[in-house]
């Protein structure tokens, strides 16, 4: 595999060399951006790594991986002009010694793909060939489809795990146990962060999924999504001794469909083993399905997950 190095992208800009790559802008610590990440298993996409303010070689920091990478530090970027504003979160926790210290791995979802990068795959293709296929013909209401490639979340977690955590161990100062690396999303970006927990709970130590789309489409009425979810679910969560979950969800737009699942998954999550040491589900009356909510709520997974025990 060929990776595009910070200092190769440096040395572009450096040389005035036309490029139409604009990393993020940052209110607190700094990014690493890689334009074009290549990988063996799905498509190359870019990746931005967030440093804390001080960060220091000598020193191990944690590491939080986040999907949708292009709506986490800049709203000039993402498609809808909001952001999670990570870096002033953060920043922000780090420096009032709420939370570890930690970098920030994030992930460019594949656009026109997402979907199918990101629905946990195991329970999709337990559905007969029947409901596959139903759901392979779904539209959105601009009559755009919610799959356009076969679901192909395993790959996306091999990247994840056998290709892009490598290389991120290897190039910062990182701890590489599963207690000090956690994965993050909202909606179907939640979604994959609780398969990613479920299949690699010896690299995962915790997971933050905001806003889950249990749905998968945007109907609830004979959608067989959820069920296959809590299916998977009870047989598949990993051991609550080592692991963290975080979930919440809003009480308007999208997020209105997901209460009723996200109760199935709690009662899952209870017989399961977990209790409030472990794992936390909280609804915000009020909050609709955007990053602007994410946002103001981001403080309280960041905390669950990495708080420092005073």
């Amino acid at each position: 595999m060929h990776f595009m190095k910070p200092f190769q992208y440096l040395l572009i800009l450096a040389a005035g060399c036309i490029s139409s790559v604009t990393p993020p802008r940052v209110a607190s610590g700094t990014i690493t951006h890689y334009e074009s990440f290549s990988s063996n298993y799905i498509a190359s996409r870019s990746v931005d790594v967030w440093l804390p303010e001080g960060y220091n070689e000598h020193h191990k920091y944690a590491v939080v991986y986040m999907n949708d990478g292009k709506t986490l530090f800049d709203s000039s970027l993402s498609w809808n002009h909001q952001e999670w504003g990570v870096d002033e979160v953060l920043g922000k926790l780090i420096s009032q010694n709420q939370i570890k210290e930690c970098i920030v791995v994030g992930i460019y979802n594949g656009n026109s793909i997402r979907h199918s990068e990101y629905m946990p795959q195991k329970p999709f293709e337990s559905l007969s060939d029947s409901a596959q296929q139903i759901l392979y013909e779904a539209t959105r209401k601009d009559h755009s489809l919610f799959f356009n490639r076969k679901v192909q979340s395993d790959n996306y977690l091999k990247f994840l795990t056998s290709e892009l955590k490598p290389f991120i161990d290897s190039h910062f100062s990182t701890y590489k146990d599963s207690k000090n690396t956690f994965i993050v999303g909202s909606s179907m970006g939640g979604l994959i962060s609780l398969y990613a927990l479920c299949e690699y709970p010896e690299v995962f130590g915790g997971a933050a999924c905001l806003s889950t789309h249990w749905t998968g489409t945007y109907s609830i009425e004979g959608n067989p999504i959820p069920t296959a979810i809590t299916s998977y679910l009870k047989t598949h969560l990993p051991l609550p001794e080592t692991h963290k979950i975080y979930f919440d969800y809003g009480t308007q737009t999208l997020d209105t469909l997901y209460k009723t699942f996200q109760s199935q998954v709690d009662s899952i999550m209870s017989t399961t083993g977990y209790t409030r040491e472990n794992w936390m589900t909280k609804e915000f009356i009020g909050a609709d399905h955007s990053e602007k909510s994410w946002n103001k709520r981001l403080d309280v997974p960041f905390t669950f997950l990495l708080g420092i025990n005073k």
